[in-house]
């Protein structure tokens, strides 16, 4: 199975991590514990989350572009209609206006 670079931001610990995760769809929803929403932020960057962490009741994690976040949430690029290595430069910017 392919791996990709991902930048884990999880609800609670303050400070991101980068990581390598299997790039399917059973991972990622494992890991955000639910069914995942892929929310862009840029032409190349999203934040995979889980879509319905708020209604679940998950802990508040960050806010990005007026966006808030329940839950552990994932940073990851994209190609065309894939998920790719995270372009690291932006993620740090996106998780830097988010204030948390």
């Amino acid at each position: 199975m392919r791996k990709i670079r991902a930048i884990v931001k999880r609800a609670d610990k303050a400070e991101p991590y980068v990581t390598n995760i299997s790039d399917s769809l059973e991972n990622f929803q494992k890991f955000v514990g639910g069914y995942i929403e892929a929310v862009t932020i840029s032409d190349d960057l999203v934040i995979i989350c889980n879509e319905e962490g708020r209604l679940q009741g998950l802990p508040y994690n960050c806010t990005v572009l007026g966006i808030p976040f329940y839950g552990d949430i994932l940073f990851v690029s994209t190609d065309g209609d894939e998920f790719a290595d995270c372009h690291m430069e932006m993620a740090m910017l996106a998780l830097l206006l988010s204030g948390k």
